[in-house]
Protein backbone atom coordinates (compact mmCIF):
# COMPACT_ATOMS: atom_id res chain seq x y z
CA UNK A 1 0.00 0.00 0.00
CA UNK A 2 0.92 3.37 -1.17
CA UNK A 3 0.63 6.12 0.99
CA UNK A 4 0.78 10.15 -0.56
CA UNK A 5 1.40 12.04 2.04
CA UNK A 6 1.61 15.25 0.10
CA UNK A 7 -1.59 14.58 -1.44
CA UNK A 8 -4.11 16.29 0.79
CA UNK A 9 -1.84 19.89 0.28
CA UNK A 10 -1.55 19.23 -3.13
CA UNK A 11 -5.03 19.34 -3.35
CA UNK A 12 -5.75 22.06 -1.28
CA UNK A 13 -3.16 23.97 -3.86
CA UNK A 14 -5.80 23.32 -6.23
CA UNK A 15 -8.03 24.36 -5.04
CA UNK A 16 -7.01 27.77 -3.85
CA UNK A 17 -5.71 28.22 -7.25
CA UNK A 18 -9.39 28.04 -8.62
CA UNK A 19 -10.62 30.47 -6.34
CA UNK A 20 -7.74 33.12 -6.91
CA UNK A 21 -8.58 33.02 -10.83
CA UNK A 22 -12.24 34.24 -9.48
CA UNK A 23 -13.27 36.55 -12.20
CA UNK A 24 -14.73 39.38 -11.39
CA UNK A 25 -15.95 42.17 -13.41
CA UNK A 26 -17.09 45.66 -11.59
CA UNK A 27 -19.94 47.76 -13.34
CA UNK A 28 -20.13 51.86 -12.41
CA UNK A 29 -24.16 52.68 -13.71
CA UNK A 30 -24.26 55.76 -10.86
CA UNK A 31 -25.32 58.69 -12.46
CA UNK A 32 -21.83 59.92 -11.28
CA UNK A 33 -18.10 59.17 -11.15
CA UNK A 34 -17.60 56.51 -7.87
CA UNK A 35 -14.08 55.32 -5.99
CA UNK A 36 -14.26 51.00 -5.68
CA UNK A 37 -12.90 49.69 -2.45
CA UNK A 38 -11.89 45.69 -2.42
CA UNK A 39 -10.98 44.79 1.38
CA UNK A 40 -10.63 48.62 2.26
CA UNK A 41 -7.86 49.49 -0.21
CA UNK A 42 -9.08 52.17 -3.07
CA UNK A 43 -8.90 50.90 -6.37
CA UNK A 44 -8.96 54.10 -7.98
CA UNK A 45 -12.11 55.77 -9.36
CA UNK A 46 -14.64 54.20 -11.75
CA UNK A 47 -16.33 56.88 -14.62
CA UNK A 48 -20.04 56.81 -14.95
CA UNK A 49 -21.18 53.68 -17.55
CA UNK A 50 -17.02 51.89 -16.99
CA UNK A 51 -16.55 48.50 -16.27
CA UNK A 52 -13.18 47.06 -14.72
CA UNK A 53 -12.20 43.37 -14.37
CA UNK A 54 -10.46 41.80 -11.54
CA UNK A 55 -8.75 38.44 -11.14
CA UNK A 56 -6.52 36.62 -8.39
CA UNK A 57 -7.73 38.53 -5.12
CA UNK A 58 -7.55 34.85 -3.29
CA UNK A 59 -11.03 33.30 -1.63
CA UNK A 60 -11.65 36.04 0.18
CA UNK A 61 -10.88 39.61 -1.21
CA UNK A 62 -12.87 41.68 1.47
CA UNK A 63 -16.16 44.05 1.09
CA UNK A 64 -17.03 45.57 -2.60
CA UNK A 65 -18.26 48.96 -1.79
CA UNK A 66 -18.00 52.57 -2.94
CA UNK A 67 -17.95 55.52 -0.56
CA UNK A 68 -20.07 58.00 -2.70
CA UNK A 69 -23.11 59.40 -2.02
CA UNK A 70 -22.39 59.78 1.45
CA UNK A 71 -21.14 55.87 2.11
CA UNK A 72 -18.96 57.21 5.26
CA UNK A 73 -21.44 59.06 8.24
CA UNK A 74 -19.19 61.09 10.69
CA UNK A 75 -16.27 59.15 10.10
CA UNK A 76 -17.82 55.75 9.75
CA UNK A 77 -18.18 53.32 6.73
CA UNK A 78 -21.93 52.86 6.34
CA UNK A 79 -21.81 52.12 2.51
CA UNK A 80 -23.41 49.15 0.95
CA UNK A 81 -21.05 45.88 0.52
CA UNK A 82 -20.69 42.76 -1.80
CA UNK A 83 -19.42 40.00 -0.06
CA UNK A 84 -17.91 36.68 -0.92
CA UNK A 85 -17.11 33.51 0.89
CA UNK A 86 -15.94 30.57 -0.18
CA UNK A 87 -15.94 26.85 0.61
CA UNK A 88 -14.78 23.95 -1.91
CA UNK A 89 -17.04 23.95 -5.10
CA UNK A 90 -19.53 26.26 -3.58
CA UNK A 91 -19.37 30.13 -3.55
CA UNK A 92 -21.72 32.11 -1.16
CA UNK A 93 -22.03 35.65 -1.81
CA UNK A 94 -24.24 38.08 -0.55
CA UNK A 95 -25.16 41.78 0.68
CA UNK A 96 -24.66 44.09 3.76
CA UNK A 97 -26.48 47.60 4.35
CA UNK A 98 -26.20 49.95 7.31
CA UNK A 99 -28.82 49.13 9.69
CA UNK A 100 -30.06 52.81 9.56
CA UNK A 101 -31.86 52.80 6.25
CA UNK A 102 -31.36 56.65 5.55
CA UNK A 103 -27.65 55.68 5.30
CA UNK A 104 -28.25 53.49 2.43
CA UNK A 105 -25.78 55.18 -0.17
CA UNK A 106 -26.34 53.19 -3.96
CA UNK A 107 -28.01 50.30 -4.99
CA UNK A 108 -26.07 47.22 -5.60
CA UNK A 109 -26.27 44.16 -7.05
CA UNK A 110 -24.60 40.65 -8.00
CA UNK A 111 -25.25 38.13 -10.79
CA UNK A 112 -23.39 35.13 -11.24
CA UNK A 113 -22.90 33.83 -14.81
CA UNK A 114 -24.57 30.67 -14.51
CA UNK A 115 -28.06 30.75 -14.73
CA UNK A 116 -30.20 30.27 -11.49
CA UNK A 117 -31.47 26.48 -11.32
CA UNK A 118 -33.18 25.23 -8.19
CA UNK A 119 -33.39 28.24 -6.46
CA UNK A 120 -28.91 28.46 -6.91
CA UNK A 121 -27.29 31.17 -8.59
CA UNK A 122 -30.19 33.85 -8.09
CA UNK A 123 -29.33 37.64 -8.39
CA UNK A 124 -28.68 39.38 -5.46
CA UNK A 125 -29.93 43.05 -5.15
CA UNK A 126 -30.72 45.40 -2.59
CA UNK A 127 -31.89 48.67 -3.85
CA UNK A 128 -33.07 50.76 -1.00
CA UNK A 129 -32.39 51.23 2.80
CA UNK A 130 -34.93 48.88 3.54
CA UNK A 131 -34.28 46.11 1.53
CA UNK A 132 -34.05 42.43 2.87
CA UNK A 133 -32.00 41.04 0.60
CA UNK A 134 -29.31 42.48 2.36
CA UNK A 135 -27.44 41.67 5.77
CA UNK A 136 -27.64 44.77 8.18
CA UNK A 137 -24.35 43.44 9.59
CA UNK A 138 -21.70 41.43 8.37
CA UNK A 139 -22.40 37.59 8.55
CA UNK A 140 -20.13 35.10 10.24
CA UNK A 141 -19.38 31.92 7.89
CA UNK A 142 -18.04 28.42 9.87
CA UNK A 143 -18.62 24.86 9.18
CA UNK A 144 -17.75 23.18 6.08
CA UNK A 145 -20.09 22.46 2.65
CA UNK A 146 -23.58 21.34 3.59
CA UNK A 147 -24.47 17.74 2.32
CA UNK A 148 -24.99 17.28 -1.09
CA UNK A 149 -28.74 17.25 -1.09
CA UNK A 150 -29.52 20.47 1.20
CA UNK A 151 -32.08 22.92 -0.33
CA UNK A 152 -30.40 26.31 -1.08
CA UNK A 153 -29.87 29.36 1.36
CA UNK A 154 -32.11 31.50 1.44
CA UNK A 155 -31.68 35.28 1.29
CA UNK A 156 -30.16 37.49 2.12
CA UNK A 157 -27.31 34.41 1.27
CA UNK A 158 -26.46 33.03 -1.78
CA UNK A 159 -24.95 30.20 -2.96
CA UNK A 160 -23.39 28.92 -6.46
CA UNK A 161 -23.35 24.99 -6.66
CA UNK A 162 -21.29 24.79 -9.24
CA UNK A 163 -17.39 24.18 -10.27
CA UNK A 164 -15.84 27.23 -9.08
CA UNK A 165 -13.56 27.60 -11.91
CA UNK A 166 -17.08 27.13 -14.25
CA UNK A 167 -18.07 30.93 -12.60
CA UNK A 168 -18.01 34.29 -12.57
CA UNK A 169 -19.24 37.51 -10.80
CA UNK A 170 -20.79 40.90 -11.68
CA UNK A 171 -21.34 43.22 -9.09
CA UNK A 172 -22.95 46.16 -10.79
CA UNK A 173 -23.19 49.60 -8.31
CA UNK A 174 -26.46 51.75 -8.94
CA UNK A 175 -28.15 48.65 -11.22
CA UNK A 176 -31.16 51.37 -11.26
CA UNK A 177 -29.22 54.17 -12.91
CA UNK A 178 -29.79 56.31 -10.37
CA UNK A 179 -29.02 57.09 -6.42
CA UNK A 180 -31.27 55.80 -4.54
CA UNK A 181 -34.49 57.86 -3.98
CA UNK A 182 -35.66 58.90 -0.57
CA UNK A 183 -39.15 60.06 1.01
CA UNK A 184 -38.44 63.26 1.44
CA UNK A 185 -35.96 64.33 -0.77
CA UNK A 186 -35.00 67.95 -1.20
CA UNK A 187 -33.62 69.46 -4.03
CA UNK A 188 -31.23 72.83 -4.95
CA UNK A 189 -34.29 75.13 -6.28
CA UNK A 190 -34.82 78.63 -7.39
CA UNK A 191 -36.92 80.36 -5.01
CA UNK A 192 -40.60 81.01 -7.07
CA UNK A 193 -38.83 79.97 -9.75
CA UNK A 194 -38.79 83.65 -10.56
CA UNK A 195 -35.79 83.58 -13.11
CA UNK A 196 -34.07 87.01 -12.90
CA UNK A 197 -30.49 87.90 -11.76
CA UNK A 198 -30.50 87.48 -7.67
CA UNK A 199 -33.11 85.70 -6.84
CA UNK A 200 -31.96 83.41 -3.90
CA UNK A 201 -31.22 79.73 -4.41
CA UNK A 202 -32.89 77.62 -1.67
CA UNK A 203 -33.68 73.93 -0.80
CA UNK A 204 -37.56 72.57 -1.48
CA UNK A 205 -38.92 69.20 -1.94
CA UNK A 206 -38.09 67.55 -5.08
CA UNK A 207 -40.96 68.23 -7.65
CA UNK A 208 -39.37 68.14 -10.81
CA UNK A 209 -40.71 71.71 -11.54
CA UNK A 210 -37.67 73.53 -14.11
CA UNK A 211 -36.83 75.76 -10.97
CA UNK A 212 -35.07 72.47 -9.55
CA UNK A 213 -33.06 71.40 -13.06
CA UNK A 214 -29.90 72.25 -13.14
CA UNK A 215 -26.86 71.43 -15.34
CA UNK A 216 -23.67 70.29 -14.36
CA UNK A 217 -20.63 69.19 -16.56
CA UNK A 218 -17.48 67.05 -15.69
CA UNK A 219 -14.61 69.32 -13.74
CA UNK A 220 -14.87 72.65 -13.21
CA UNK A 221 -17.71 74.20 -14.77
CA UNK A 222 -21.04 76.40 -14.54
CA UNK A 223 -24.05 75.16 -12.48
CA UNK A 224 -26.63 76.50 -15.02
CA UNK A 225 -30.53 76.38 -14.42
CA UNK A 226 -31.54 74.01 -17.66
CA UNK A 227 -32.99 75.89 -20.68
CA UNK A 228 -32.23 79.62 -18.87
CA UNK A 229 -28.77 81.80 -19.13
CA UNK A 230 -28.99 81.79 -15.67
CA UNK A 231 -26.28 80.28 -13.50
CA UNK A 232 -25.47 79.51 -9.23
CA UNK A 233 -23.39 82.21 -8.06
CA UNK A 234 -21.20 82.95 -5.46
CA UNK A 235 -21.29 86.52 -4.99
CA UNK A 236 -18.35 88.94 -5.77
CA UNK A 237 -16.60 88.45 -1.98
CA UNK A 238 -17.31 84.54 -1.50
CA UNK A 239 -16.84 83.46 1.84
CA UNK A 240 -18.46 81.79 4.80
CA UNK A 241 -22.04 82.49 5.24
CA UNK A 242 -22.77 84.37 1.94
CA UNK A 243 -26.09 83.06 0.46
CA UNK A 244 -26.39 81.95 -2.93
CA UNK A 245 -28.07 83.44 -5.85
CA UNK A 246 -28.83 83.11 -9.71
CA UNK A 247 -27.44 85.23 -12.18
CA UNK A 248 -26.37 85.58 -15.57
CA UNK A 249 -23.82 83.09 -16.71
CA UNK A 250 -20.31 84.42 -17.77
CA UNK A 251 -16.92 82.15 -18.66
CA UNK A 252 -14.11 82.28 -16.38
CA UNK A 253 -16.04 83.89 -13.11
CA UNK A 254 -14.85 82.96 -10.27
CA UNK A 255 -18.53 82.95 -8.43
CA UNK A 256 -19.50 80.77 -11.11
CA UNK A 257 -16.87 77.85 -11.78
CA UNK A 258 -17.58 75.07 -9.35
CA UNK A 259 -16.90 71.48 -9.53
CA UNK A 260 -18.91 68.01 -8.47
CA UNK A 261 -15.95 66.51 -5.89
CA UNK A 262 -15.33 62.36 -5.58
CA UNK A 263 -16.92 63.22 -2.15
CA UNK A 264 -19.72 64.56 -3.46
CA UNK A 265 -19.60 68.21 -3.11
CA UNK A 266 -20.26 71.51 -4.68
CA UNK A 267 -16.89 73.21 -4.81
CA UNK A 268 -16.11 76.94 -5.40
CA UNK A 269 -12.73 76.12 -7.31
CA UNK A 270 -9.76 77.80 -5.75
CA UNK A 271 -11.74 79.13 -2.76
CA UNK A 272 -12.43 76.07 -0.51
CA UNK A 273 -15.83 76.88 -0.01
CA UNK A 274 -18.42 74.47 -0.47
CA UNK A 275 -21.95 74.39 -1.33
CA UNK A 276 -23.87 73.99 1.97
CA UNK A 277 -27.48 73.85 4.01
CA UNK A 278 -27.22 76.40 6.71
CA UNK A 279 -27.44 74.24 10.48
CA UNK A 280 -28.48 71.21 8.49
CA UNK A 281 -31.96 72.91 8.28
CA UNK A 282 -34.07 71.07 6.32
CA UNK A 283 -36.96 72.91 6.00
CA UNK A 284 -38.47 74.27 2.74
CA UNK A 285 -37.18 78.26 2.19
CA UNK A 286 -34.22 77.49 3.33
CA UNK A 287 -31.19 79.82 1.29
CA UNK A 288 -28.15 77.70 0.53
CA UNK A 289 -24.71 79.57 1.61
CA UNK A 290 -20.99 78.77 1.17
CA UNK A 291 -18.86 77.53 3.82
CA UNK A 292 -15.26 76.04 4.27
CA UNK A 293 -15.63 72.35 2.81
CA UNK A 294 -15.51 70.19 5.65
CA UNK A 295 -14.36 66.17 6.02
CA UNK A 296 -17.72 64.59 5.78
CA UNK A 297 -19.92 67.21 6.59
CA UNK A 298 -23.44 65.82 5.92
CA UNK A 299 -24.32 69.89 5.06
CA UNK A 300 -22.61 69.61 1.81
CA UNK A 301 -23.30 66.53 0.65
CA UNK A 302 -25.25 66.52 -2.65
CA UNK A 303 -26.52 63.86 -5.03
CA UNK A 304 -26.96 64.36 -8.94
CA UNK A 305 -30.42 62.39 -10.01
CA UNK A 306 -30.79 61.82 -14.21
Amino acid sequence: MFYHRFAPSAILAVVVAVASAQTYRVHNSCPSEIELFIGGQSQGSLSRGAVIIKTDLGTSPGFWYTTANGGIVDGLLVAAKAGFYFEPNYWYYYLVRDPNSSHFNTGIRIVPSQPESGGYCRTAECSSGICTTAYTSPPVFHGGPPPANSPPPTPPVYQCKVDPSQISFDITFCPSGEWPSETGTLCIDVQGNVLANGTPVQIYDCNGTGAQRWVLQAGGTKLRLANTNLCLDAGSNPGNGVQMKIWQCFDSVPAQSWQFTQDNQIALQGTGLCLDLPNNNSANGQVLQTWSCGNLNTNQIWSIQA
